[in-house]
């Protein structure tokens, strides 16, 4: 979601005291939260989290500082519920192929999260200091949050488990997430769009050799000869 390119209109004060945007009608219930996320949005992608304040979500909404409290009693939880508004699914490939599931997801992940990650690296990193945390534990609570807790990549190989492709033994979830997080680690080092030469080396020479995939494909075959075997490192 993009930063909207002009400001809300100054607000005014209605009947019951709150605020809210000349010439808009008295909005309630859903209609009212989503203008409040999207405002919030604005606000933390303009200012980051030094910004991020309740007098400044209500100014761009609209709306008074009750109306945030009562829904968000906590500044983390209205940021975490901006975030996991904005935060839209990426679309998980059922190609019937682990090797193509694998890579077309990266490929849409590089499409719907670079511009989010790198903004997010820059405008949170004051909420990270502040609590102490980082990606890792914002992932997991944005997880938290959303109805399917199976991330894409424990999908895909439970997928591939019941294809075939993949025996059906325990995996380690670091294991299983792996391209997921390098692909990440990728944009953050880089602050642009991982190459296509990088996510199929992504998948081919780390993460098929680690589920013990036989033949595993590199992308240019006078490579694979040099690939170190990593067959015995299935499951463990």
């Amino acid at each position: 979601m993009n930063p909207k390119s002009e400001r809300e209109p100054e607000p005014k004060r209605g009947a019951s005291g709150a605020v809210r945007p000349v010439g808009t009608s008295r909005r309630r219930g859903l209609a009212l939260e989503n203008a409040i996320l999207d405002a919030a949005w604005d606000v933390l992608a303009e200012h980051g989290y030094p910004g991020f304040t309740y007098e400044s979500v209500a100014a761009r909404a609209g709306t008074s500082r009750p109306v945030l409290y009562r829904r968000w009693p906590r500044r983390e939880d209205l940021l975490l519920a901006t975030l996991t508004r904005s935060w839209q699914p990426i679309e998980v490939p059922d190609t019937g192929a682990l090797r193509d599931d694998a890579l077309g997801f990266l490929r849409n992940a590089r499409a719907g999260r670079t511009h989010m990650i790198t903004m997010m690296s820059v405008q949170l990193a004051d909420y990270f200091r502040d609590t102490g945390t980082g990606f890792a534990e914002l992932r997991d609570a944005l997880l938290a949050l959303t109805p399917n807790r199976e991330s894409p990549f424990e999908t895909i190989v439970a997928r591939a488990v019941a294809r075939g492709e993949l025996p059906d033994v325990p995996r380690p979830p670091r294991v299983v997430n792996l391209p997921f997080d390098l692909l990440r680690h990728d944009m953050l080092m880089t602050m642009r769009p991982v190459s296509d030469e990088s996510i199929t080396e992504i998948v081919d020479e780390a993460w098929l050799p680690l589920l013990g995939v036989a033949g595993a494909r590199v992308g240019a075959s006078a490579r694979q000869d040099h690939l170190p075997d990593f067959s015995q490192c299935s499951g463990t």
